[in-house]
Formats: structure tokens, C-alpha cells, sequence
């Protein structure tokens, strides 16, 4: 076993990571950190991909971005018009959007808490195993999802 000093951008194209991963973990990876994990396992062809997201603000930032044009599209965007929800209501939708992501790409994908609730508020545990059976309407559904919250800006991080 050794360390490479790699960015997780490099080491999807690095000759020194094998082509094919057992397993890809993410612990409290912030932000997008998560996403550029799965990133790593999607073209690395992890078996497993285990994941406990941190503190996700893109989706957020872009749910803010699109208040105005929200209001006038749909009543669920008071879901996330006090500032509060939109960070907790951002970080839902992220993980929800990430396993859609892994399901439709071929893994069966369980969420459940890493430790109880008293111990951490980040604690929600994504494991996801290849199957090579991507979900039916996994990708259909991801897609209305980023249509109906208007995070389209987002297509590319999620849409394999």
C-alpha cells in the first residue's frame, strides 16, 4: 500500500490508480467533495461506494439563485424560502439527487445513519453496491427533479 499525493481529479485519469476500484469512500467529504467521490467510483468501477456527505451548499446556492423564478412555478419552492430551509432543504435534495445518480448507473443504493442523531447532525450513511441494474426511471426521475426545483445549472454534476 502507498499514498499518492493526487487530487481526486487526477487520480481518475492517473496510470498509478488500477482502472477497476473495490471500494470508494467518502467520510464527511464537504460540499462537492461527495460528488467528486462518486465521480472517482462511476469511472473507476467501484463495487462499493460509501458515502456520509457533509455540508452540502451548491444546490443550496443555486435553489437561492432561483428563488424569484421558483415562486412563480411551483408552491413547493416554500420548501426553501426562509434561508434556513434552503440549506437543510439543499442538503436533502443533494443526497437524493446522488443516489438517483448511483441507481441509475447501475447500483442498488441503501441510506440509513451512520451514528445516532445525538452524536452528529451529518450522519446519513449512502451505501451503494454495483449491480450493473441501473433502476428504470432513476434517470428520468433525477432529470424532473432538476427540472421541477429549477437546478438545470446542476445537470452536469449529477446526469453521468
Amino acid at each position: 500500500m502507498r499514498f499518492e499525493h493526487l487530487t481526486v481529479e487526477q487520480s481518475i485519469c492517473s496510470n498509478t490508480i488500477p482502472d477497476k476500484v473495490d471500494i470508494v469512500t467518502a467520510l464527511h467529504a464537504c460540499d462537492t467533495a461527495t460528488d467528486d467521490a462518486i465521480q472517482f467510483g462511476l469511472k473507476k468501477h467501484a463495487k462499493y461506494i460509501v458515502l456520509v456527505p457533509c455540508c452540502q451548499a451548491e444546490v443550496a446556492e443555486v435553489l437561492r439563485k432561483h428563488k424569484s423564478e421558483s415562486f412563480g412555478k411551483t408552491p413547493l419552492s416554500e420548501i426553501w424560502r426562509h434561508p434556513i430551509h434552503t440549506r437543510e432543504f439543499g442538503s436533502q435534495i443533494t443526497n437524493v439527487l446522488r443516489c438517483l445518480q448511483l441507481e441509475a448507473t447501475g447500483y442498488n443504493v441503501t441510506v440509513t445513519e451512520l451514528v445516532g442523531w445525538e452524536h452528529s447532525m451529518k450522519n446519513e450513511l449512502i451505501i451503494a453496491k454495483y449491480t450493473g441494474q441501473p433502476r428504470n426511471n432513476a434517470q428520468e426521475r433525477l432529470q424532473a427533479i432538476l427540472e421541477a426545483f429549477n437546478l438545470q445549472d446542476l445537470q452536469a454534476r449529477f446526469v453521468s
